[in-house]
């Protein structure tokens, strides 16, 4: 059989392997504490599932415009005024499939083959090949431990060449939980503008922020940015809508057709039930009640999870501001090792930790093969136990 070139590129992901593991472990009745959950573990609140229920009441089941529908992006639009300050109009809105189809799509209409796109890194790690899928060029700047894992102006200027399209910007960052303040956004915006450039503003984990700290979209800093910027967002992590497949994009209304034009040959409308339910998560106000309280349960854990961390003398982290993740560096422990096997790298330390019943993501899967990646989208009780048993394998590497 013959594969094309494009999927060839395509890297499958590294973390499957240990997931594999600690799944077989805990068929096997061993227990497992994972870290590696990229999603809330809360329950969609009820209020929006009694609105997919009326939908399906109402027959709301047929085919929608492929952008989605009037009533969502009127919500969207007014949701962008509200907590952004940014006005945009219905044909500036696509909705897709999640977020991450999203991302495809706006890929596949604003780069062309051998463009650049700048990705920071530590990044998440379906941007590179999304970038590949588009036969663009990525083109890497490994952020500093001591900057927060936040690219910096002086960097990104540094990147740029002729060939570069555009930035990807991901505030608040998977894997990091780094959260740009305004004053750093502005000074990427004034590069970008000077250079020319479009940035793609992945906001998925906007609402996710603590310690005082605000989101800011770098659409907000000038006329030239908001004509220059495709804001990514969606339901999933802000409602805990995941599995309800819910994401969308604005951007200029030139970019926006395109978007939505490949949309309609690709997976055509998002699901209808779905849409209809994201109406009422934006418009009620229980949505908000429901994102505070969530945040807050969040908060507590993060903080636990920075105060045991820091007590680590093996291992380090910057912390995180925001989304539900901490990226902890353990590359003081490379080279030694654990029951005769040396630990060369992140996939090793982890591959060793499921060893003692954790597992864990491997920093390489981002981009920086120094750190691991735990989750705190998991219960306070799975957090302290797991973090117990990361403890006692360090303790046990020598």
């Amino acid at each position: 059989m013959s594969i094309s070139q494009r999927a060839q590129l395509i890297s499958p992901s590294i973390t499957l392997e240990i997931t594999a593991k600690a799944k077989k472990m805990k068929a096997e009745g061993i227990s497992v504490i994972g870290f590696g959950a990229g999603e809330p573990d809360f329950n969609t609140p009820d209020f929006i599932i009694e609105s997919a229920k009326k939908a399906l009441d109402i027959g709301f089941t047929k085919y929608t415009p492929a952008s989605g529908t009037p009533e969502l992006k009127k919500a969207i639009c007014n949701k962008f005024l509200r907590d952004n300050g940014l006005s945009y109009t219905p044909d500036q809105i696509v909705i897709s499939s999640g977020a991450k189809s999203s991302l495809y799509h706006t890929m596949e209409a604003l780069v062309d083959c051998g463009e650049e796109v700048i990705i920071p890194s530590p990044y998440w790690l379906t941007y590179p090949e999304l970038v590949k899928l588009a036969d663009g060029k990525c083109v890497f700047v490994q952020c500093k431990k001591e900057n927060g894992y936040k690219i910096t102006a002086e960097e990104l200027e540094n990147a740029i060449t002729d060939k570069t399209k555009c930035l990807i910007l991901n505030s608040p960052c998977n894997p990091t939980g780094a959260v740009y303040s305004e004053k750093e956004i502005r000074a990427l915006a004034k590069v970008c503008e000077e250079k020319g450039i479009y940035v793609i503003s992945d906001e998925i984990y906007e609402k996710l922020i603590y310690d005082g700290n605000e989101h800011f979209s770098i659409a907000k800093c000038s006329d030239y940015m908001k004509e220059h910027t495709i804001i990514v967002n969606g339901m999933s992590k802000t409602y805990s809508m995941t599995g309800w497949r819910i994401g969308y994009i604005a951007a200029p209304v030139k970019l926006a057709k395109a978007i939505s034009s490949i949309q309609s040959h690709t997976t055509s409308n998002a699901n209808s039930i779905a849409q209809y339910a994201s109406v009422a998560a934006l418009e009620d106000k229980q949505g908000e009640e429901f994102i505070a309280k969530m945040q807050g349960v969040f908060d507590e854990r993060r903080k636990y999870m920075i105060e045991t961390l820091n007590s680590i003398k093996e291992v380090s982290i910057a912390v995180p501001e925001g989304a539900f993740y901490v990226f902890v560096d353990v590359s003081s422990l490379y080279g030694k090792s654990y029951n005769g096997q040396e630990i060369k790298g992140s996939l090793t330390f982890a591959d060793l930790a499921l060893q003692k019943g954790v597992a864990l993501i491997p920093g390489v899967a981002f981009g920086d093969d120094n750190c691991i990646r735990l989750s705190y989208a998991i219960s306070i009780e799975d957090i302290k136990e797991g973090l117990n048993r990361l403890i006692e394998f360090i303790k046990e590497v020598k």
